[in-house]
């Protein structure tokens, strides 16, 4: 398996490096695990031969953005940008219009693979369309409106359709070099998972502070206000839009719009969120922290929790 890692000028050094060790891992682990897996070939492709990623951290790229055609996989690290303006920035820099430029040229047998800020280029490139897709959590909403063509998934860790593999943000890359592994053989990904001391971690919804989802809709944010106000009660959709001046399908519209949910299910990562906050910063046994968050009890509180882990 020939595999290309993309370096570019400013990307997070820790996602270029996590992924390059965990597949070079898998290679030297390879023969001993199954002599008959196809070796992983792992090569840098960069812009320019010598590219300067996060930190000042030198890399010499093995191939340029032209020399993609004979790669069975392209990965396409963190951009390096940790908010909206500075993604969409990234995206217009020579390099980051070249890179989309090479993705968009790629033979359809060949596999794309992205984590974080590094999904926005295949998207860029209309490798999403009509395809699921995840990326940082807190960009959901940026995301969703710059492609609306692709399929937000915003629970996974990482989502794999057809040729397509998104993860999540950060060091989610780990999770995403795993599964490239995988692609190659199963056992010899959990081989190097249990070498490297990485659990598995499907979701990424334990993460997410709803709070820092960026949005600017007023109806959203004051329905969320008057959820965080009444998470011991229960919460009746139509009455709560009505108490805001709006419809439910109003209401429904405008939370799918600003942050991807239905207000049902963004009320339960309300009560979630608080409930992993109360769990880890007070003395508060489950039971308690149940009532805290308007479940009926702690079986209840336990098994929503286990969903989102």
């Amino acid at each position: 398996m020939q595999i290309g890692v993309v370096a570019s000028d400013g990307c997070f050094a820790s996602a270029l490096v996590s992924v390059l060790d965990i597949l070079r891992v898998a290679e030297m682990r390879r023969p001993a695990i199954d002599e008959t897996i196809p070796p992983l070939v792992v090569e840098v492709v960069g812009a320019r031969r010598r590219v300067t990623a996060g930190g000042g951290i030198g890399v010499t790229a093995d191939r340029s953005l032209a020399e993609l055609d004979d790669l069975d996989v392209v990965v396409v690290p963190a951009l390096g940008t940790m908010d909206e303006a500075d993604t969409t920035a990234a995206l217009g820099t020579a390099d980051t219009r070249r890179l989309v430029a090479a993705l968009d040229r790629l033979a359809p047998s060949t596999t794309v693979a992205a984590a974080c800020t590094g999904v926005f280029p295949l998207a860029e490139a209309g490798l999403l369309a009509r395809r699921r897709a995840t990326t940082s959590w807190w960009l959901w909403p940026a995301f969703r409106r710059r492609y609306p063509a692709a399929v937000l998934d915003v629970d996974a860790m990482v989502v794999t359709d057809g040729r397509a593999v998104t993860a999540g943000a950060a060091f989610a890359h780990i999770d995403l070099a795993l599964t490239l592994v995988r692609l190659a053989s199963p056992r010899l990904a959990r081989d190097v998972a249990r070498l490297l001391v990485v659990d598995e971690r499907p979701s990424q919804a334990v993460y997410v502070a709803l709070d820092h989802l960026v949005h600017d809709d007023e109806l959203v944010r004051a329905f969320e206000a008057h959820v965080r106000a009444h998470l011991r009660e229960p919460l009746d959709i139509a009455a709560v839009a009505a108490e805001l001046g709006t419809s439910r399908r109003t209401l429904e519209r405008r939370t799918a719009e600003a942050v991807g949910l239905s207000p049902l299910a963004l009320v339960r990562r309300l009560r979630v969120e608080r409930a992993l906050h109360l769990l880890r910063s007070t003395d508060l046994g489950t039971e308690a922290v149940a009532a805290e968050v308007g479940y009926a009890g702690a079986a209840t509180l336990r098994s929503v929790l286990r969903r989102f882990s």
